[in-house]
């Protein structure tokens, strides 16, 4: 029982009730019922806004169902025209037959051809021994009779006779001639025309393979992109499908709840009216109410619960769509490795092909005599030089062909060594000039391809090195095994050529070191001063810059120290996988160091909210990160001399800085430091918290004026970046022997034979 019913109960056996407890009464229950309608009213209101936030969310589907529908026609055309190149395929394949059996229905008719011509000799030769033997018999006869005389008469016409004959048999052995010489001219053009046919058609066939690759490539991503996409398209009509039905119920809810209210609302002007004889209706009411928030409550469980549902059924939708995607994914690389065999099936056609081809040059041409050892040279035609420089320089790729490192430039001079073994220096000249000016276009066609620039500066300096080891000079041959002395140039010196291609070689060694300074400059302060590795740091900043952002970098990709070094081991193993010199190596390296040294001392001198003890700290730990991924590549030695500017610098933020012997250590510690870098630091110098203190003017001056007496002191505050160390490039002797040198298939030198 109630309050309400413990004083209500004892009225009811009592005197009839006065007016100023019914008037109580009745404005208790009318407070209820607002109460009660504000409730509800609330709860409208959070139903509409949900409401709301299922229309905009309705929207936002279809129109993404919109985009994805777009996307689907257009790869939908993407297909079928892909689907038009494919098809054309066979048609090529058949014209490629046809063209191959013409071919040999020429060569059958050549033949024949021949062999009538060898039988119409045969036959005039056959005719003008009749007639020797003829006139052999005449001449028999009449020496046979000398005494017989005959007339003069019939002696000359027989003369004139004889004559005419021979006129005539010379004038028909004329004609046959020519005839003959013009079916070998029109048989000669025939036979080049249709050789410059076959050469086209070859062409051709081999621009529509590789048209024919890339199709299939990309029917094979629109493949992939086209079975995603129905599954997509499946989950959106479940998700529009399950948020038709949870408007349908809101709105049968909200239309719930209107009724109610309204019921209730003509209830309450009814239970005004009636309070006094209807008590107990309202205690019902209340009841009714009660039951009805129970009701609320409980379907809002079963929104919330519907809700979860929806949840979940999105969670196995998108386990559903990553099982797809894993499936495809295997699928496309079940793809790959057909393709992979179909262009393994073409190349084995394509070398069958040049071995017929070699094998009627060879039924052509007499058969070269072969030799059982090798000399270390390559002999080419004087009119396959471009051929030659195109296909060794200008259309190499690094990661294109699968060869020992510096094989590029072995091949290349072993041609010069032939040129050299042949004494025919215009030949030779040609062929250096050649190279230079291949070498140069290529560097200059891809001045930012960090990958090339690396692989020609190798091959580079691997030429140089082939010119100085078999120049034949005493200096340069100490290491040299029997074999490689023998295989010393003979009959040219090309020490002017050393020069220029150690010209060249420095030219490329500038731009692969200005390709990596523009990947590292923009990651430089990120890492080595923004990003915090150590722990409790990152959130502390020095007094008066905590609402300042820490710099341009903050909006892009976090970089770390780890990716600093994820970069310069990249560069490092893209050198190493050339074959680059160690000594190279390691000048390119110490490079960088000093870039990065340099970069990160300039941006200490720059920003006061870098010039802290805790600071230091973070950048002393990042020295130490880069000191042991250079001991790890070997690479320390020379190296980390470029560094002692910043070390020198972090130690001066994390050192006391207030006695006597402090400054002391300072002046003797900073060495490598100027005067001037040395009192901005300490200008600088911010406390990140209340127990620091700020460098004390006497302090700094102090050690000014002791800084002005160190000899050769300088004025300088910032470091030049952009300073380039003298490189250098050590000799290294190779040790592949030439001969043993095999040219691999895929670099399409069939017209260079190994001496």
């Amino acid at each position: 029982m109630t309050d309400f019913d413990v004083k209500v109960c004892p009225r009811r056996t009592a005197a009839p009730p006065s007016c100023s407890s019914e008037h109580s009464t009745t404005r208790i229950a009318e407070n209820n019922l607002d109460l009660q309608k504000e409730d509800h009213e609330k709860e409208v209101e959070v139903l509409r806004k949900e409401n709301r936030r299922l229309k905009e969310e309705r929207v936002g589907l279809q129109r993404q169902t919109e985009e994805e529908a777009q996307v689907h026609t257009d790869l939908q055309d993407q297909v079928i025209q892909l689907t038009r190149h494919v098809k054309a395929i066979p048609e090529l394949r058949k014209d490629l037959h046809n063209l191959q059996t013409q071919r040999d229905d020429l060569g059958r008719k050549m033949k024949n051809q021949s062999e009538q011509a060898r039988a119409k000799m045969s036959v005039i030769t056959r005719q003008l021994l009749c007639g020797m033997v003829e006139e052999e018999v005449i001449s028999r006869l009449t020496s046979d009779s000398p005494d017989q005389i005959y007339e003069v008469g019939n002696l000359s016409t027989a003369f004139d006779g004889l004559q005419k004959a021979t006129r005539v048999l010379e004038r028909h052995q004329q004609e046959q001639k020519e005839g003959y010489e013009s079916q070998m001219e029109a048989l000669t053009l025939k036979v080049e025309h249709l050789q410059n046919q076959n050469n086209q058609l070859q062409k051709l066939f081999r621009e529509k393979t590789s048209v024919n690759d890339s199709n299939s490539q990309e029917v094979a991503r629109l493949n992939t992109e086209n079975m995603a996409i129905p599954e997509l398209k499946k989950q959106l009509s479940e998700l529009q499908r399950h948020k038709q039905e949870l408007e349908v119920q809101l709105e049968e809810e909200v239309e719930r709840e209107k009724e109610e209210v309204e019921r209730e609302k003509e209830e309450v002007e009814r239970e005004k009216e009636e309070v006094e004889r209807e008590k107990e209706e309202v205690e019902r009411e209340k009841e009714e109410v009660e039951r009805e928030k129970e009701e609320v409550k409980r379907e809002e469980e079963e929104m919330e619960e519907v809700l979860r549902k929806q949840k979940n059924t999105e969670n196995e939708a998108k386990a559903r769509f990553s099982q797809e995607a894993s499936r495809l994914t295997a699928e496309n690389m079940d793809f790959e490795e057909q393709l992979d065999m179909k262009d393994r099936l073409i190349r084995k056609l394509r070398n069958q092909i040049k071995s017929l081809q070699t094998s009627e040059e060879a039924n052509q041409t007499p058969a070269p005599t072969i030799t059982n050892e090798y000399l270390g040279m390559l002999e080419y035609k004087r009119e396959d030089e471009a051929k030659l420089i195109q296909y060794v320089i200008l259309d190499l790729k690094p990661r294109g062909v699968n060869m020992i490192p510096g094989m590029a430039a072995q091949l290349l001079f072993m041609c010069v060594r032939h040129a050299d073994y042949l004494n025919d220096g215009a030949k030779l000249k040609s062929l250096m000039n050649a190279i230079i000016s291949g070498v140069k276009k290529v560097i200059t066609d891809h001045q930012e391809d960090f990958e090339l620039l690396s692989f020609w500066l190798s091959n580079t300096y691997h030429i140089l090195s082939c010119l100085k080891q078999y120049s034949g000079e005493e200096e340069f041959m100490k290491q040299n095994s029997p074999r490689q002395k023998k295989n010393c140039l003979q009959n040219f010196d090309l020490s002017e050529h050393r020069q220029i291609f150690s010209d060249l070689a420095i030219r490329i060694y500038h731009q692969f070191i200005s390709v990596m300074e523009k990947t590292l400059i923009p990651m430089i302060v990120p890492c080595m001063l923004e990003h915090e590795s150590l722990q409790d740091i990152s959130s502390m900043k020095p007094t008066g810059f905590r609402k300042r952002s820490s710099s341009i970098y903050e909006d892009q990709e976090v970089c770390t120290i780890y990716s600093l070094f994820q970069q310069l081991s990249l560069y490092h193993s893209t050198m190493s996988q050339h074959g680059m010199e160690e000594g190279l190596v390691r000048q390119a390296v110490k490079q960088t160091s000093f870039l990065v040294g340099a970069d990160t001392l300039n941006n200490i001198l720059l920003r006061k909210d870098m010039c802290s003890c805790r600071k230091g700290m973070q950048i002393r730990c990042n020295i130490s990160h880069l000191e042991a991924w250079l001991k790890e590549k070997d690479l320390v030695q020379g190296t980390m001399a470029t560094l002692k500017p910043l070390c020198q610098a972090a130690w001066l933020l994390q050192v006391n800085k207030t006695t006597d012997d402090d400054i002391k250590d300072i002046t003797e510690q900073c060495s490598e430091l100027s005067p001037v870098q040395i009192v901005k630091i300490l200008n600088s110098y911010t406390p990140t918290d209340d127990f620091e203190k700020r460098v004390a003017p006497s302090f700094v001056r102090k050690i000014q004026g002791l800084l002005q007496d160190r000899e050769g002191g300088s004025s300088q505050l910032m470091l030049d970046t952009h300073y380039r160390f003298q490189v250098t490039f050590p000799f290294t002797p190779s040790s592949q022997a030439l001969e043993l040198l095999e040219i691999p298939s895929s670099l399409r030198l069939g017209f260079l034979t190994r001496i």
